[in-house]
């Protein structure tokens, strides 16, 4: 399949793209900055107990293994095999992408182009398994959200509305699936667990950040700001989710109890983690050769005809 070159538009738009999520970054940041001096975000920085946050950047990191694995269950689906360390290898590689290199091709279009470039597998193929990859982890963050949300009495709601709301969107989604894309729903629980997973690591990433600060309170409000936020940041219109996260935490602040310093400081550290576990892959991008390295090809599959 031929790439099509880019032309000046293509340019122009991937470098507007890039001014604009940097200015909207620039826009959200200087907002919450406004309402919460930096100067105490910066004095929690540096009395972190730092070995809580290096287990915070371990879960994080752990969690980017079990996305990884997720991942690999939607290809399964549509008989894509890949080696489980070849997997992990580009999916680092496109973590440095979605974090690093904004406006750019992006780390599911690099995975898009490369697959379809090497195994010959329709990049529409690719693109569906990579959506319902995306659609397990909004649905794991939903059923957290709901068990959050049983903890924390400022929210004024019977447990069983936002419950019954999540079971009937959850039969919908697992309807709809199996009725017009039935080829992604062979692994579809198995991807949904390990979605949970993924999320469950990430909490409590949030969870050991908090205790490097000595906190001693209530952990739900800050837990379920922190999803709330992760859903805000699935429009890409920040560079890594910078300033959106920050932002959400701050007006959450005036709803739960929280302290707003405190919860704009678990934003900022939770995005620097990202970010040092996002640079492992550029590894792969200035040695490209080392993604495959020792992987037995035959390992490395694509079943394009029943029976072969």
């Amino acid at each position: 399949m031929a790439v099509k070159p880019k032309t000046w538009k293509d340019t122009l738009w991937s470098v507007t793209k890039v001014v604009l999520k940097f200015a909207v970054t620039s826009v959200l940041l200087y907002y919450v900055f406004s309402k919460v001096p930096l100067q105490k975000v910066k004095l929690r920085l540096v009395n972190a107990n730092y070995w809580w946050m290096f287990a915070a950047l371990v879960c994080y990191a752990a969690s980017m293994v079990f996305s990884s694995w997720r991942l690999s269950s939607y290809f399964k689906s549509i008989k894509l095999n890949l080696d489980p360390r070849f997997n992990f290898r580009l999916y680092l590689l496109g973590l440095f992408y979605n974090f690093l290199l904004p406006g750019g091709i992006g780390g599911d279009g690099y995975k898009i182009y490369l697959l379809n470039k090497n195994y010959k597998l329709p990049a529409k193929k690719v693109f569906w398994a990579i959506m319902f990859d995306r659609l397990s982890g909004l649905w794991a963050i939903g059923l957290i959200t709901v068990a959050l949300i049983f903890l924390i009495p400022q929210i004024d709601v019977h447990i069983g509305i936002p419950l019954s709301i999540f079971t009937v969107a959850s039969i919908i989604y697992y309807g709809v699936a199996y009725k017009f894309f039935r080829e992604y729903t062979h692994y579809f629980f198995e991807g949904h667990l390990k979605a949970l997973g993924v999320q469950s690591m990430q909490v409590i990433a949030i969870i050991c950040i908090l205790m490097g600060q000595d906190f001693t309170g209530k952990y739900s409000p800050y837990l379920l700001s922190f999803l709330v936020s992760a859903l805000a940041t699935i429009i890409p219109i920040s560079v890594g989710g910078a300033g959106i996260r920050e932002t959400v935490f701050q007006q959450l602040s005036r709803v739960f109890p929280m302290d707003m310093d405190l919860a704009v400081f678990l934003p900022i550290s939770f995005y620097l983690i990202s970010v040092i576990v996002a640079l492992s892959g550029i590894y792969y991008l200035i040695r490209p050769s080392r993604l495959e390295e020792g992987l037995p090809k035959h390992d490395i599959t694509v079943e394009e005809e029943a029976g072969k």
